[in-house]
């Protein structure tokens, strides 16, 4: 389950993609991941964000949508898994990355 995507402004946009370590981590229940897209020709970017436990099976989709640029942050609530090791993935056409998060109950 996630509380949704919200856009972090500061009047500045981002030059590069980027994936953030999320916060706090380890958590429980829940945690925020934040991300930066780019302007690109003032283009939505089509953005995927999925978290993936230990076995590489995916246990949610956050965000699958086109979305303007600029800083974003999604809240995951975490109640519905049990604790351990998950990977959380962006992919935004060529840009991906992932980055490792700990659920502790």
């Amino acid at each position: 389950m996630f509380v949704g995507v919200q856009r972090k402004t500061d009047g500045e946009l981002p030059k590069n993609f980027s994936l953030s370590q999320n916060y706090p981590n380890p958590f429980n229940p829940v945690t925020e991941i934040k991300y930066a897209l780019p302007a690109i020709s003032g283009q939505q970017i089509a953005v995927r964000l999925e978290v993936y436990n230990i076995l590489g099976e995916k246990v949610a989709t956050l965000v699958d949508e086109k979305q303007p640029s600029g800083y974003k942050a999604v809240t995951w609530d975490a109640k519905d898994v049990v604790s351990g090791v998950y990977f959380y993935r962006l992919q935004t056409g060529g840009f991906v990355e992932t980055r490792k998060m700990v659920l502790i109950r």
